[in-house]
């Protein structure tokens, strides 16, 4: 893999004109949990008005209808995505192939819309027959340190755990908070078997592209598919795990890792993605059309 650092760009008009659909990462792209970032929003709508597709890939939890009124009060408009595709969906689907098995939520009730309609009775840890984790208890001030007794428990049942939101840590205004992806690494860490939806993993990626291409009554080329997002674990991973060019922001989750400030440095950039043994086709500090 090369050394040379992937471009630097101050806008990304000239990257966005060759691709029809882009695939674009929700929190810490274009809002940070507490309010939309307008520049953000506003380049997705002038990528909109060009023609292309631009549907959000959040691995949010709960499923892509419950999303749309959080987007609406943050700040996001509606013109600025032609649709959502979240991991909360992917969830469901496949709490839909166990019909009547017994399942714990380890996760806050705001994330209970994730079983609306399923036959999937809830349970306690001791009587369930799988885990659906959607994240912490309470993310404000708990880590995953808080449940090391609870998952030996559920390992030492042989539970399953479906992870229904594969990010570690999202931004939350200016704090980083611990999500699902973080008990699910440390249930697999002592023996646990968990199985993650969302990005990286293709079945999010194959559903958002099917909802673009029926969006444009064409199929659509990967060589024409744009992803854009924050996260080297999630997003960068995902788009090389399906052959498409990405868009890697610095502001978000590895701004500290990278000392990315408005002017990252190319050097600091290039050794990042040469331990990633991934390389975006672009980088830019926030988006900004």
């Amino acid at each position: 893999m090369s050394g040379t650092p992937p471009p630097l760009l101050d806008h990304c008009a000239p990257l966005v004109s060759g691709y029809d659909v882009l695939l674009c990462d929700v929190w810490g792209v274009i809002h940070n949990g507490v309010a939309a970032f307008p520049e953000a929003c506003e380049a997705l709508a002038r990528i909109r008005k060009n023609g292309a597709t631009v549907l959000l890939i959040s691995n949010s939890p709960r499923p892509n209808d419950s999303i749309l009124p959080q987007l609406d009060a943050i700040g996001v408009p509606r013109h600025s995505y032609d649709g959502v595709v979240t991991s909360g969906d992917v969830s469901r689907a496949i709490i839909a192939e166990r019909p009547g098995r017994k399942v714990f939520h380890l996760g806050p009730p705001r994330d209970l819309p994730l079983f609306a309609g399923l036959d999937a009775p809830l349970a306690d840890a001791e009587n369930a027959d799988y885990v659906v984790c959607s994240g912490l208890f309470d993310d404000t001030h708990e880590t995953p340190e808080n449940y090391r007794d609870l998952l030996q428990r559920l390992k030492v049942r042989g539970l399953f755990m479906l992870c229904a939101n594969p990010d570690v840590v999202v931004e939350r205004g200016a704090a980083l908070i611990y999500c699902a992806g973080a008990l699910a690494d440390a249930y697999q860490a002592i023996g646990g078997e968990a199985l993650y939806a969302g990005k990286p993993y293709l079945p999010i990626y194959q559903r958002a592209l099917a909802q673009a291409e029926a969006s444009r009554g064409t199929k659509v080329p990967l060589s024409r598919v744009l992803a854009i997002g924050d996260s080297v674990r999630t997003d960068l991973k995902g788009a090389a795990a399906l052959g498409v060019d990405f868009l890697f922001l610095t502001s978000g989750i590895h701004a500290g890792e990278i000392g990315a400030g408005g002017n990252p440095d190319p050097a600091t950039l290039a050794i990042f993605f040469e331990q990633a043994k991934m390389m975006p086709k672009a980088v830019m500090h926030r988006l900004v059309w």
